[in-house]
């Protein structure tokens, strides 16, 4: 009987850090895509960015599947997402098209991550029922992503207005549904 106790509590003891494993691996892609960004791999770091997402999406779902959900959790996830959504691919952005615009596409860059930083620090201390306030930093992130998938098909200008319209749209009030 003594073991079986030992061993539930274990269990629950592990059972309880599986979403936060998940979310420290999504944070080790994003910090992996923006290395391999840096040495001009900016394929490999839209993959990295993209696995990054589906650990993001995962550690959500082992976090209510195991109802371990908790204040740090929340924290750690958040820190996670402005390096995985926010800091690659802005530099992914700008590595593909922002450099060639000088201070302000390096400027836009870095409004993208503040607004990030801001929306994901307003999440973290609002009470939403069922709704995001403004664009999700993951879902910004993503389309930042794999928008640069069409340098070579779009006027490099567009790229400059999605990156500051993704930034205002995280921080704007509008409320999006959660999935």
């Amino acid at each position: 009987m003594f073991l079986l106790q030992r061993l539930d509590s274990s269990f629950r003891k592990i059972k309880g850090q599986i979403a936060n494993a998940l979310t420290l691996i999504n944070l080790g892609f994003g910090a992996l895509a923006i290395i391999y960004v840096f040495h001009d791999q900016l394929r490999v770091g839209l993959l990295l960015i993209a696995i990054a997402a589906v650990f993001d999406r995962l550690d959500g779902a082992a976090a209510r599947k195991f109802n371990t959900t908790s204040e740090l959790g929340k924290q750690l996830d958040s820190l996670s997402d402005i390096i995985s959504f926010g800091v690659a691919p802005a530099m992914l952005m700008y590595q593909a098209v922002l450099y060639e615009f000088g201070v302000t596409g390096a400027i836009f860059a870095i409004i993208y991550i503040m607004c990030g930083a801001l929306r994901l620090a307003r999440f973290n201390i609002t009470e939403s029922h069922g709704y995001y306030v403004g664009l999700p930093i993951t879902a910004a992130g993503c389309i930042l992503t794999f928008l640069t998938l069409f340098v070579n098909y779009m006027p490099l200008y567009v790229f400059m207005f999605v990156t500051i319209g993704l930034s205002l749209l995280m921080v704007s009030p509008f409320r999006v549904r959660k999935i």
